[in-house]
């Protein structure tokens, strides 16, 4: 099982933090309110309180932040995350849901990794699941696709260890660049859910045809 830091108190945070505990992972929250992160660690159970600023105790650092605010959240802890795999599962959508606030051509894991010291390794990852499709797990007797995009092999087999141990099932969709596309799904499931499905109780995934 890993080691997992969540940086973030939303729902996210809480989704994956609950499903990681449930997996058996070891799991450190750590929220800018110490007082809240206390609060949803005691809630979940089983979970330990970090420290902001200091060094994440997980081997996976996982970034449930807004995308606003998560490279300088990178930043700040520098050199603490060498050696470290970061899943970014943010989604830089700009306000009126047409596009991105990252530059042309690039991603906001790209931009996240642009932050990061070079011995860290930034994982795109849970983008594409709803926070209440995520606490749910399995729909209907099938398994959650979670899409993966990195540069580096051995980041992206802890992570997929990650997510098989949370009962989903990872998907490699290739390099860090792919992140730009796994954006765009989100975008798409904005798109679905203001002109087709009408919520969110929806996810996107693989069907393997034999």
């Amino acid at each position: 099982m890993s080691s997992i830091s969540i940086i973030g108190l939303g729902n996210m945070a809480s989704a994956l933090a609950d499903r990681a505990l449930a997996g058996g992972n070891a799991v450190e929250i750590i929220g800018r309110d110490p007082a809240k992160a206390k609060e949803l660690a005691d809630a979940l159970g089983g979970a330990t309180v970090g420290t902001p600023g200091t060094a994440p105790a997980g081997d996976i650092v996982i970034l449930a932040v807004p995308y606003a605010g998560a490279a300088a959240v990178v930043s700040e802890y520098g050199d603490a995350l060498q050696g470290k795999a970061i899943i970014d599962i943010t989604n830089p959508v700009s306000p009126d849901f047409q596009g991105f606030v990252t530059p042309d051509g690039s991603s906001g894991a790209q931009e996240i990794a642009k932050a990061a010291p070079a011995g860290a390794h930034v994982v795109k990852a849970f983008n594409t699941l709803f926070s209440h499709v995520l606490a749910a797990g399995p729909a209907e007797g099938r398994l959650l696709d979670v899409f993966i995009a990195g540069d580096d092999a051995q980041a992206k087999t802890r992570v997929s260890a990650f997510i098989a141990s949370l009962g989903l099932r990872p998907m490699d969709t290739g390099q860090l660049a792919m992140a730009r596309t796994l954006e765009n799904v989100a975008l798409l499931q904005l798109g679905l859910v203001a002109h087709s499905v009408k919520h969110t109780n929806f996810f996107l995934g693989v069907s393997v045809l034999s």
